[in-house]
């Protein structure tokens, strides 16, 4: 046995240790919210900002509605090409009202502060459904392929069933990219400040703020979010050579204008997607009047040139519009 007073030497120093312990968990206060900061350098802008943004955010919401309810509402548009745009316009819907609405918050009532929940909400959905979408263009750009390089069997490959597994798989995959990534993020503890310098809650932006080393959160992001476009850029790539080296081949003028037409809206909204996405998760080093800008680009404005992007390009959707407003019953 110990003599007394190694043993009360040995009790005090457990304590001095449990007390060391107690105060550091006590330092570490959780938090309960955020501070966003918003755009950088629009002091006196707020009211011009509000009505631009908020117009931009109802032409994407009645564009993309418009877009569902032809679709919809025609049984001629019930094909796979139309099956994946329906997805599409959902998937810009929601990836526009994941930052727009608090952000017009922000400029109205400054109303600068939000919650944990809903700060991991927008940093969870904005890379779900933004995953989402970078994969359904994939798909559609495999649609395209099958349509114009096997036309005989195109509706023995795509069919209903086919159609569906595709678009469920990039909505699964997509769902557990963003669980990780967002689960990785909300680990991590958060004692100091809790003002993000940015618009809406981003994992870059929010980490900065963790008071542990974010090196794994940063690599896996990196990783992730530039493996996945890349790999879908590439396959997008491969499936655009395949098609215009049969298009090449077509004899016929009036073919070869088909389809140049049904490829063509399909590469200005990939450009206009992987465009922003690029330059924000490749470039890191940009400076922030930089950023924010592609930043909102890809979150605001692309959502809503993607309905007039197909739709002024597309005779199908126009007649079905046309219908549509004219209350006619549409027959196939």
């Amino acid at each position: 046995s110990l003599p007394v007073s190694e043993s009360v030497s040995l009790c005090l120093s457990q304590r001095e240790m449990t007390n060391e312990s107690y105060v550091g968990r006590v330092n570490h206060t959780v938090v309960t919210h955020f501070i966003l900061l918003g755009i950088p350098n629009a002091s006196g802008l707020q009211t011009i900002l509000f009505i631009t943004f908020l117009a931009f955010y109802l032409c994407t919401l009645l564009g993309n509605l418009l877009i569902l309810l032809a679709i919809l509402a025609d049984p001629c548009l019930h094909t796979p090409m139309y099956f994946f745009l329906c997805n599409l316009s959902v998937l810009d819907i929601g990836f526009s009202s994941i930052s727009t609405p608090k952000f017009l918050a922000n400029l109205w009532v400054r109303s600068r502060v939000i919650s944990l929940g809903r700060c991991m909400s927008q940093v969870f959905f904005y890379h779900f459904l933004g995953s989402t979408e970078c994969l359904l263009y994939t798909v559609m750009a495999y649609n395209r392929y099958v349509a114009i390089c096997h036309p005989l069997r195109y509706l023995l490959i795509m069919n209903r069933r086919v159609c569906a597994l595709l678009a469920a798989s990039t909505w699964i995959t997509s769902s557990f990219h963003a669980t990780i990534l967002t689960s990785l993020t909300f680990t991590l503890p958060y004692c100091g400040s809790n003002v993000v310098d940015y618009f809406f809650c981003d994992i870059f932006p929010v980490v900065q703020l963790a008071c542990a080393d974010t090196y794994i959160i940063e690599t896996v992001t990196f990783t992730n979010t530039g493996m996945v476009p890349t790999t879908c850029f590439l396959l997008i790539l491969a499936s655009y050579v395949r098609i215009v080296y049969s298009v090449l081949k077509i004899n016929s003028g009036e073919g070869r204008r088909k389809a140049a037409s049904t490829c063509a809206s399909h590469l200005v909204v990939v450009t206009l997607f992987f465009g922003p996405c690029a330059l924000v998760y490749t470039q890191p080093q940009l400076s922030k009047v930089l950023v924010t800008p592609v930043q909102i680009f890809g979150n605001v404005v692309t959502p809503m040139l993607n309905p007039a992007i197909y739709t002024l390009t597309n005779k199908e959707v126009k007649e079905a519009l046309r219908k549509l407003r004219g209350g006619q019953t549409p027959a196939c």
